[in-house]
């Protein structure tokens, strides 16, 4: 029919017009009353052929069929709206938050809750109520969300960030922790912009809770990721020559890939960005960049922003927070894998492609390549955007995390086109 109705089923307000089978249900209860009414008229208005008890006692009768009619059309109306909303959860594929379950905490209840808008019904929507946004796969780990929602109003966060990423790497997001004060760090040894691009990073600018290491020299003896093998340290590692001295032919220079750009680089979204060196490096040459990246075994997020560079706490299975057709570039290397899934691949290359406009660049840097398959598979899902190769290398090089091996790597500067 032509109403708008709210939804709460991963918790998102979702307003959907009503379905075929409302529709269906609707004229059956229609029928109902119809029917109900011409039984009532034939039992009252039939002609009298027989004595006035004999009269009585048939309209008693009509009357006690009717009621059983009635009864039996409810009853089929209650059953068949059970297996409607049965029917929506299996095709939607999850179950709605139980708030009647025990062990949920008070404070995720009460944000959960229906809210009646202020001014009644809007008039554009037809919407009476709003739900606050909480991801459906936090119904599958709601004793691990019920403990991250148990926490005293008004006063300090547990200090508990880990407990919040573990949420977001099962893709339970956004969170919906609101009402407390996170924990402060006193951030002692920041330095003035742009001299904080590449300076070290002071240990007490970081919270390091939650962490093995408690100071950057012990993760500069880590090796965190390909991307992150000393990445913190800014003074004595290799951070410092990154994109600006080649140590193969699938190192491109930042100088090289701005001018593929035809001076028209002026934003851009880091994907995975480890220690933000990247952003730092466009920084060195007026580009403004976004570092996508979260906590995983290292403060990232708070390096990043102790450099005096924008971090985005955010995994890649979450769209991106912005506008169609914003970033001038978008640079990745591996962290672009997202566990090996192509169609997660898939979803992160259409969210890319979202958010760079026409003409804009897309760097793919140092991409590994398990195996022959696997580069053919990506050089198809490339292919199949359209985009212009301004330069393609695929390169050997020894395996970053020190296992002595070779592997083969593809680094591309990519053109999106324009599409009418």
């Amino acid at each position: 029919m032509g109403s708008v109705s709210l939804k709460i089923g991963d918790g998102t307000a979702r307003f959907q017009r009503a379905t075929l089978c409302s529709s269906a249900v609707n004229i059956l209860m229609i029928f109902s009353v119809i029917t109900t009414n011409l039984f009532a008229l034939y039992a009252f208005t039939a002609s009298p052929k027989h004595p006035h008890h004999l009269l009585h006692h048939h309209a008693h009768k009509n009357i006690s069929l009717i009621s059983e009619q009635v009864s039996l059309i409810l009853r089929e109306i209650d059953l068949s709206q059970k297996k409607l909303a049965q029917m929506e959860k299996e095709l939607l594929g999850y179950e709605s938050i139980d708030l009647s379950r025990p062990n949920i905490a008070s404070e995720l209840k009460l944000f959960l809750l229906r809210h009646q808008l202020p001014l009644g019904k809007d008039s554009r929507t037809g919407i009476t109520e709003m739900v606050p946004s909480v991801g459906h796969i936090c119904e599958k780990n709601l004793d691990l969300l019920s403990q991250f929602m148990s926490y005293k109003v008004f006063g300090a966060c547990p200090d508990d960030w880990s407990v919040a990423q573990k949420l977001i790497l099962k893709g339970c997001e956004p969170l919906p922790r609101r009402r407390c004060f996170a924990k402060t760090v006193s951030k002692v040894g920041l330095y003035p912009f742009p001299d904080s691009l590449w300076k070290p990073v002071g240990n007490k600018t970081v919270n390091w809770s939650g962490l093995n290491c408690k100071n950057f020299e012990c993760l500069n003896g880590k090796k965190l990721s390909r991307e992150c093998i000393g990445c913190f340290d800014l003074a004595h590692g290799n951070e410092n020559v990154k994109f600006v001295k080649a140590k193969s032919k699938n190192d491109f220079l930042v100088d090289d890939v701005l001018a593929l750009g035809g001076g028209g680089v002026r934003i851009g979204l880091d994907i995975g960005g480890g220690s933000g060196s990247f952003a730092a490096r466009m920084a060195d040459s007026n580009v403004t960049v976004v570092t996508s990246t979260l906590n995983v075994d290292a403060p990232f997020n708070e390096f990043i922003a102790a450099r005096g560079l924008f971090p985005l706490y955010l995994s890649l299975d979450h769209r991106f927070p912005f506008y169609d057709n914003v970033f001038d570039l978008v640079h990745a290397s591996s962290g672009l894998d997202v566990g090996g899934k192509s169609e997660k691949l898939e979803f992160l290359m259409f969210d890319i492609d979202r958010v760079l406009r026409a003409g804009g660049l897309f760097w793919l840097d140092n991409f590994f390549c398990a195996n022959e398959e696997k580069k053919q598979a990506l050089t198809r899902l490339i292919e199949m955007f359209g985009y212009k190769k301004l330069k393609w290398v695929v390169g050997e090089k020894v395996d970053s995390i020190g296992s002595g091996k070779h592997e083969f790597v593809l680094s591309a500067v990519l053109q999106k086109p324009v599409r009418v």
